[in-house]
């Protein structure tokens, strides 16, 4: 057995097996140990056995609790390197998690023969083709692969095993659509695993639609919120809050992620910090691919260590070195909080989630963060959280009855 053990909410489970126990190969294995990966983290044990076998498999899990190679090594110790080209698809919501994705595949493909590509919008097509070819795994955004499909310069139906990563990614972005086109163009049987923070609603009905028969396993944590993360609320003035921020990124870190709602408070942040001496870029929407991966190329490597970004253009970053998530503007709700902080303190690494809150920001922030299970972190900040709204519930006659709106649970 690994000395690795699966934690929910802090109580002990049983211990996760090792790799050779799951059945993964000795290639494989020593690919992994190259990179320091040792022992499966709790999504990959869950997953692993289903998987190998060739079972269909639904798996809720986070972003950032290892859930990529729950499908990698599945992958490679199933294709055959003789098999027709592409063989494996894996579809991701974004550019910046399919280059991911496909980086952190191709250790364990290459120690199976098997060559990876990664396909995507905003860069050349041609040269993305060239690598397609010799693709055994394919790794692609819904978008740029519908469009070379439709170009006839891609064919998939060869395809034996199909991943939909961050499938409720995909749905909130709109890329329904393009993932049922690409689905339809799939012949034979093929195997489906289907990753995603939840299973519920559309993406439930999305997961069931595309699988048989399908394993279905599930990350528990009953805590809503990123474990690992401190996370802190800090009150500040409308006027002091650019002050406040060159404070908290004076702090002993490594990478900061900086959020911010709005293009083009992304460009005026990184401006103003970058005339107080902070090494900062921003990254949003308007910028190319090619400036959007310099800007992540210098990022990753320390050049920079400040990213100011948007929510869209941060979906999908998955980097190692992320110490502190700053909301500089808070999130809408608990969905983006949990998106936002989720950037730092992954794969059981710790880190800190900080948010910058202003008086007229107090009131929506209080209500997310007793939400989160937070208030306890809001109220150290000299913040007050709200009293549960009021609602109309009952007219009789001329006489309205009040009462507190029930405490919404997740």
């Amino acid at each position: 057995m690994s000395t690795q053990e699966s934690f929910a909410d802090g109580v002990q489970e049983t211990p996760i097996p090792s790799f050779e126990e799951l059945g993964v190969s000795q290639s494989v294995i020593d690919a992994l140990a190259k990179r320091n990966v040792v022992a499966p983290f709790e999504i990959q044990a869950l997953v692993m056995q289903d998987a190998l076998a060739g079972r269909d498999v639904l798996a809720k899990s986070r972003t950032g609790s290892g859930k990529t190679l729950a499908f990698a090594i599945p992958i490679a110790e199933r294709l055959d390197p003789s098999a027709p080209k592409p063989s494996a698809l894996i579809l991701v919501p974004t550019r910046e998690l399919a280059e991911q994705v496909a980086e952190e595949t191709a250790d364990v493909a290459a120690a199976k023969g098997l060559n990876v590509a990664a396909v995507y919008g905003g860069i050349s097509i041609t040269a993305q083709a060239k690598a397609m070819d010799r693709a055994h795994i394919l790794v692609a955004t819904p978008g740029r692969l519908e469009d070379l499909a439709n170009r006839r310069m891609l064919k998939l139906d060869k395809v034996r095993v199909l991943v939909l990563d961050e499938a409720d990614r995909m749905l909130d972005m709109g890329f329904q659509p393009q993932v049922d086109d690409i689905v339809d163009r799939l012949r034979g049987e093929r195997q489906t695993m289907f990753f995603s923070a939840t299973l519920d609603g559309d993406v439930g009905r999305l997961a069931r639609a595309y699988t048989h028969d399908a394993a279905t396993h599930e990350v528990v944590s009953h805590i809503q919120t990123v474990d690992g993360a401190d996370h802190r609320f800090i009150s500040v003035a409308a006027t002091n809050k650019v002050e406040k921020l060159i404070e908290v990124l004076a702090e002993e870190r490594g990478l900061a992620l900086v959020f911010v709602r709005t293009k083009r408070g992304a460009d005026r942040l990184a401006h103003r910090l970058k005339g107080r001496g902070v090494k900062a870029l921003a990254m949003h929407g308007d910028l190319t691919q090619a400036a959007r991966q310099k800007a992540l190329r210098r990022f990753t490597s320390g050049e920079i260590d400040t990213l100011i970004a948007t929510d869209v253009a941060a979906r999908g970053l998955d980097l190692d070195d992320i110490t502190h998530v700053i909301n500089f503007d808070p999130p809408e709700d608990v969905k983006a909080y949990l998106h936002r902080v989720g950037r730092t303190a992954r794969a059981g690494r710790t880190g800190t989630g900080v948010t910058l809150v202003t008086p007229d920001q107090e009131l929506d922030t209080s209500r997310m963060a007793k939400r989160l299970a937070l208030g306890e972190e809001f109220e150290e900040a000299g913040l007050t959280i709200a009293p549960p709204q009021l609602v109309y519930t009952s007219h009789r006659g001329n006489r309205s009855s009040l009462r507190a709106r029930p405490k919404r649970r997740f």
